[in-house]
């Protein structure tokens, strides 16, 4: 059984830092993209960065370009969210998800449960 179980949500001040992250057990492959999204009410689900497992070459969103970076530890099967400068337009849920990707949610096969971020001002 596939599992993501993502960790490191909570309540910071703008201009704060954060970690999220997201260890995957029971998938056997090693080809695949992990990428995180969030999610704020009443708004769609949105890609936030990915990243490839074999090479880790990453993207990310104009939105968070040059304030978060995403990470994996191959070994360990965990991949991290390193957010910094955060802003209350940061404040969502944030989900991992694996899959052949890269962008779009549809090509993500399995997500996590989502761990929650606010950013208060």
């Amino acid at each position: 059984e596939v599992q993501l179980v993502e960790s490191g949500g909570g309540v910071v001040r703008v201009g704060e830092s954060l970690t999220l992250s997201c260890v995957i057990t029971g998938f056997t492959y090693d080809d695949y993209v992990i990428a995180w999204f969030r999610r704020v009410p009443g708004k769609e689900r949105e890609a936030v960065s990915a990243m490839w497992r074999l090479n880790h070459r990453a993207t990310y969103a104009d939105s968070v370009k040059g304030r978060f970076t995403i990470s994996m530890d191959n070994a360990k099967n965990t991949v991290y969210l390193q957010m910094n400068s955060l802003s209350p337009e940061d404040t969502a849920v944030y989900y991992c998800a694996v899959g052949s990707g890269p962008w779009h949610e549809d090509d993500f096969d399995y997500w996590g449960q989502g761990t929650q971020v606010i950013v208060s001002s």
